[in-house]
Formats: C-alpha cells, sequence, structure tokens
C-alpha cells in the first residue's frame, strides 16, 4: 500500500467552494483501478490549507493509472484551478514497527 500525501493552499475566499468541488471530484477518484481510500483535512491554524491523503495499492495505480487516464482530466478541470501555488505529490511507504 501506498500512501500519496499533498499539502494544498487554496486561493483566498475559495475554502467553500473548493470543498463542495471536491466533493464532487472524489467520485473520480473512488473508481480507480488499484484505489483503496482517500480524505481530506482542513488545516486548524492556516485558512486555505488542506492535507489530501490517499491510499493507493501500487504507486503505478496513481501515478500511471490515475494520472494518465481521462478521468484525471476531469479530476483537473474541476480542482487545479482552486490551488496557488501548486502543490507537490509525495508518496509514502509504511515502514514496519
Amino acid at each position: 500500500m501506498i500512501l500519496e500525501a499533498v499539502m494544498l493552499q487554496v486561493k483566498q475566499g475559495m475554502e467553500e467552494e473548493y470543498e463542495d468541488a471536491f466533493r464532487e471530484a472524489s467520485k473520480i477518484i473512488t473508481l480507480m483501478k488499484g484505489y483503496i481510500s482517500h480524505e481530506l483535512q482542513r488545516c486548524m491554524e492556516v485558512k486555505g490549507k488542506y492535507l489530501l491523503l490517499v491510499k493507493w495499492e501500487t504507486l503505478e495505480d496513481h501515478t500511471v493509472g490515475f494520472r494518465q487516464s481521462v478521468e484525471y482530466q476531469e479530476w483537473k478541470k474541476q480542482l487545479h484551478h482552486f490551488y496557488e501555488p501548486f502543490p507537490t505529490v509525495e508518496h509514502f511507504k509504511n515502514v514496519p514497527l
């Protein structure tokens, strides 16, 4: 399992509109091969800052399967105009303890 982590900064004053758009766009990602789950967290200290966490079966399910899909184009259309600056996406793998 891979965890995709993205710190998002939404343009000032667009937070409510973004959250509504994200709820709608969430329907897209849930249908993708390798998708496990996702959550969006709102920062309590910084207005407009969010943390997106998505669990994928494999790295390629996200980087190839989702990112190179037609569905991703719709995801971009619905969400990318809210971000400033554009976020960096990072992937993590669990460390057995």
